[in-house]
């Protein structure tokens, strides 16, 4: 399972770790991952994703799922998260 948010696209950042007396050595910077059910109000549906702290946050600004996908990049988004957006737009287009 790799390091990477499915909404979002953050992944990990390497950097220093800098100590008291200033000696540098390499570190890798996580994101803030948490696997959550997110519910689809177009669709009437949950979806379960792998989405980082900020993505969840970003998520509730916009107003849900639905709002969050329409105004999200394709190239930002995993395979599932894309796959989920072109059926919210096609379930709109229908109604």
């Amino acid at each position: 399972m790799s390091r990477v948010c499915e909404l979002s696209g953050k992944g990990p950042m390497s950097g220093n770790t800098v100590s008291h007396a200033n000696n540098k050595s390499r570190r890798r910077f996580l994101p803030n991952l948490n696997d959550v059910t997110l519910i689809s109000d177009v669709l009437g549906q949950s979806f379960k994703l792998r989405v980082s702290a900020a993505a969840l946050r970003s998520v509730d600004h916009r107003g849900g799922l639905d709002a969050f996908l329409a105004k999200a990049k394709d190239d930002e988004l995993s395979t599932a998260a894309l796959k989920i957006k072109k059926e919210i737009a096609k379930a709109q287009a229908a109604a």
